[in-house]
């Protein structure tokens, strides 16, 4: 099992998940043409797609999600409050998307897919678990650390969080007040400090991977992100990779099921 980090960023944000003849996109902030160089950089074309699964309906999620979905026919899965959120902003999606059931998991391609809820300012949030020959759980956008997050996330063996911002390099930065209030709240980013008491616990449940992911292009450094949370997790067996805006990451666990 794989994810591949197509971007990952303030500005936009799209992963794949491959399981053997299964494969998921989480989110779609990038355009259809990085989608889509993405898949055939990972030797995939855009209909060996299973569907596409979204967080939240902020743009650097969601930026590419109708013209890429509408091109090749992919279905767009969310839970349910969340499809009528999308169905609203993105009208000519309606085709498309697919309600999950937020209390069970949904099979899609073979591979069982969990939501849970994140907490962050927009009209809905989700992180979410995917199981196959292995699991892997995505939880990026989260303002604070809360159970239900920790419940998401423990015993993946990859997991994928935020380590958003520097809070010196935050405070001292550019953004304006409110933007920072906005950001340090609990329904904003989280820290890398944040980020480096989740990735203990995680580390504590058995996750052996940990991806760094949503770091602002302003208020943090791939090099602050990874010190931080690696001195969190050293004395465990527990690896740390940095996504990027721009550059794929690929992070592989175990041996890929066949669907």
């Amino acid at each position: 099992m794989r994810i591949i980090s197509f971007a990952s960023s303030s500005s936009g944000n799209c992963s794949l998940i491959s399981d053997g003849g299964a494969n998921i996109l989480i989110d779609a902030g990038i355009s259809a043409r990085r989608i889509t160089e993405g898949l055939a950089a990972a030797g995939l074309a855009p209909h060996e797609l299973c569907g596409v699964l979204i967080t939240h309906e902020h743009s650097d999620h969601v930026s590419g999600l109708t013209v890429f979905c509408r091109k090749y026919g992919v279905k767009v899965y969310a839970p349910a409050p969340l499809c009528k959120i999308l169905k609203d902003t993105l009208p000519k999606l309606e085709a498309e998307l697919c309600a999950l059931d937020a209390e069970n998991s949904a099979y899609i391609g073979g591979l069982a897919a969990q939501a849970f809820k994140t907490p962050h300012d927009s009209a809905f949030s989700c992180g979410y678990r995917i199981s196959g020959s292995a699991t892997v759980a995505v939880a990026t956008d989260t303002g604070c650390i809360n159970d239900e997050l920790i419940k998401g996330l423990s015993g993946a063996d990859i997991a994928v969080i935020e380590a958003n911002h520097d809070v010196d390099m935050l405070k001292n930065g550019p953004y304006p007040y409110a933007l920072k209030r906005r950001v340090l709240s609990d329904r904003g980013h989280l820290s890398n400090g944040d980020c480096a008491v989740l990735a203990r616990k995680l580390a504590e449940s058995g996750t052996e991977h940990i991806v760094l992911g949503h770091l602002s292009c302003e208020n943090n450094t791939p090099e602050k992100a990874y010190a931080a949370v690696s001195r969190a997790v050293s004395d465990k067996n527990t690896k740390i990779y940095v996504a990027s805006p721009n550059k794929a990451l690929e992070v592989s666990v175990g041996d890929r099921v066949q669907c």
